[in-house]
């Protein structure tokens, strides 16, 4: 396939000129110092400063030498120091613009700042700052030519690779325990590979330019080594005798240079996946210690949270939008958590999965899963969260890198966290696709996402989940996007799951009748806080305005379908700006002087049910204006 590529974009008229110009110049590279370099060498004091003659076809310089096969045999020289300063500049500019995802974001944002104050430089100046402070000579002019086109890398790469950490791949190889410099190699330069291609050819072009200016000013390459600057700043002197002897290095830069751009938007074509070829070196097991998956009690909790918060910060002070959240499960049951958007439900389960990264800050007074902490160091905690817990990502077109192949991904799990030889994780996978019912699993497993479906890479993302021993799985809105009988097909294989492993799930979804049909238990959030906790079996008779709300914006066989759905009237309050009172208040019916003053507390009741409403249970007066929910999705 990648042959296939490459043939395709050489066979343009861009492609063909690029390949035919590289292609002559790293030819005449190779062969110049050995066929021309006695001829570029020898001395005719008979023949100094000659014109053009059909024996010197550039002439000679001033000690008789032949310009021509002069220019010709520094093609070596002049292509060996300016990849040699490219290669600097792309090694410098990619740890540089990868420093906020191996450093953390306070250190990286520190070296983020240098490097936009580089960047704001011209790199010709920038050339010529640094060879002044690493001094005249070949060494100093690959120095300085490498760190002024550091800067302009480095700040591309954090540009593509902040677009890409994001996304929901790099959250699900961090959950499965890969750590940053794993995250970095496999996940994110594979997707941005493409541009900084294209960007490090344009550089060699642009350093083998920089290069020649450099030897032209004195700076670079010295007597008696000589480069095409070098040539060029010697046929200057007799430019308007002899201009052959300043043009030829100078056409010989030209073409050079617009070669190396040419081909970087060949490379940009044929560039594309991974071969199907290409494997993963994994560490050596000895490196890579296999921790065994907790256990907890058969009758004890698998997840515990207590007043769970999370912040960030924000214009005018710290915002909150999770705020005191706390819930339990146990093996084999669901719990589904239900809110309007903005309501904190998938940065709640982001913070129990250790995904909440800075500025964000998550604080609570306990965080257990299998009876161990989740608020210690995340790197003692990664062979845990990998081979015990599994989260399901909303979007599934974004769930998978669309680098690797779907059996690829899903083996590296068991190969980070179970200790096991290539092909068996592979084989490992392919059984766990056919688990989720995947059809054709063997040759589905050597496909990549987007020949996927969404509905199948929504089934191959729980197969990834069940590539270790899951305890819990968090489902976070599992059915977006899919049609409703592919959201059927999910939420049961999801119940098989939780049946033949006794799994915990923790469900997610703005649609409270698919939490009915498969929680048997529903965690009500509003403004970033539990308002309401009861049975599903007992959501008829909820307590709480907003759950009741939720109820009546589902429509049934007996809706009236000449009324308009009922709506909650205004907005969720702000997560900067939450009001002093219960945060519904502004919107519900039943709201007094107290509800807008004082917080209702998250309150038990005598069947085990909490509620948080000061008029919990209360009727809806006949003339207050009806309500339902905000969103009917």
């Amino acid at each position: 396939m990648r042959r296939t590529r490459w043939t395709a974009a050489v066979r343009t008229p861009t492609g063909a000129t690029a390949a035919g110009m590289l292609l002559l110049v790293l030819l005449l590279a190779i062969a110049a110092p050995i066929l021309w370099t006695h001829q570029a060498e020898a001395v005719d004091t008979g023949q100094i400063l000659r014109g053009v003659s059909g024996e010197h076809w550039a002439g000679t310089d001033n000690l008789g030498r032949d310009i021509f096969f002069r220019v010709l045999v520094a093609t070596r020289f002049s292509i060996e120091l300016a990849m040699a300063a490219t290669a600097l500049g792309v090694v410098v500019g990619l740890v540089l613009g990868t420093a906020p995802l191996l450093l953390g974001r306070r250190a990286g944002r520190l070296v983020v700042a240098a490097v936009d104050i580089a960047v704001a430089f011209p790199g010709l100046l920038l050339a010529l700052f640094f060879a002044v402070i690493f001094g005249v000579g070949t060494k100093g002019a690959v120095l300085a030519i490498g760190f002024a086109v550091a800067p302009a890398f480095a700040r591309l790469t954090h540009t593509l690779a902040a677009g890409v950490s994001g996304l929901d791949y790099i959250a699900a190889a961090r959950i499965t325990g890969a750590g940053r410099i794993r995250v970095l190699v496999r996940h994110v330069l594979p997707n941005i590979a493409e541009p900084l291609v294209v960007n490090a050819t344009i550089a060699a072009g642009g350093a083998l330019i920089s290069f020649a200016g450099l030897s032209f000013l004195g700076l670079g390459v010295q007597p008696p080594s000589y480069d095409w600057g070098r040539l060029l700043g010697d046929g200057l002197t007799g430019l308007y005798l002899h201009p052959a002897a300043a043009l030829a290095p100078a056409l010989a830069v030209v073409v050079a240079g617009l070669a190396f751009n040419l081909f970087g938007e060949v490379a940009a074509k044929a560039l594309g996946h991974p071969s199907p070829g290409q494997k993963i070196r994994s560490r050596a097991k000895a490196a890579v210690p296999v921790e065994k998956p907790a256990v907890s009690s058969p009758d004890g909790p698998v997840l515990v949270v207590e007043d769970l918060r999370v912040s960030f910060p924000g214009p005018d002070g710290p915002v909150h939008p999770v705020r005191g959240v706390g819930f339990s499960l146990r093996r084999g049951e669901t719990v589904g958590v239900v809110g309007e958007s903005g309501s904190g439900k998938s940065l709640t389960a982001l913070a129990v999965a250790r995904l909440i990264e800075e500025p964000g800050q998550v604080r609570a007074e306990r965080v257990e899963f299998l009876g161990r902490s989740l608020l210690g160091d995340e790197r003692a905690l990664r062979p845990l969260l990998g081979a015990s817990f599994a989260m399901v990502f909303q979007d599934p077109s974004s769930s998978f890198n669309p680098t690797r192949r779907i059996g690829a991904q899903l083996a590296e799990v068991a190969r980070y966290h179970r200790g096991m030889r290539r092909a068996d994780a592979f084989a490992h996978a392919v059984d766990r696709l056919r688990a989720v019912r995947l059809p054709a699993a063997q040759r589905r497993a050597k496909q990549l996402p987007h020949e996927f479906s969404g509905g199948m890479r929504q089934r191959a993302m729980i197969g990834m989940g069940l590539m270790g021993k899951p305890a819990l799985i968090v489902a976070d809105e599992p059915t977006t996007a899919l049609d409703v009988t592919v959201q059927r097909q999910v939420l049961g294989l999801l119940r098989d799951v939780r049946d033949a492993d006794d799994v915990a799930i923790l469900l997610i979804s703005h649609d409270i009748s698919v939490i009915g049909q498969m929680c048997a238990r529903v965690l009500v959030m509003y403004a970033g806080q539990i308002v309401e906790d009861l049975p599903t079996t007992d959501l008829a008779a909820a307590r709480h305005p907003y759950t009741r709300a939720l109820l009546a914006a589902v429509p049934g066989l007996d809706t009236d379908r000449d009324q308009p759905l009922a709506v909650i009237p205004g907005r969720p309050p702000e997560p900067g700006n939450p009001p002093p009172g219960c945060a519904f208040a502004p919107r519900c019916p039943l709201a007094d002087t107290r509800c807008e003053t004082e917080q209702p507390p998250l309150e038990v009741d005598d069947e085990g049910r909490r509620v948080a409403c000061w008029h919990a249970g209360d009727t809806v007066p006949p003339d207050a204006t009806a309500v339902g929910a905000g969103e009917t999705r």
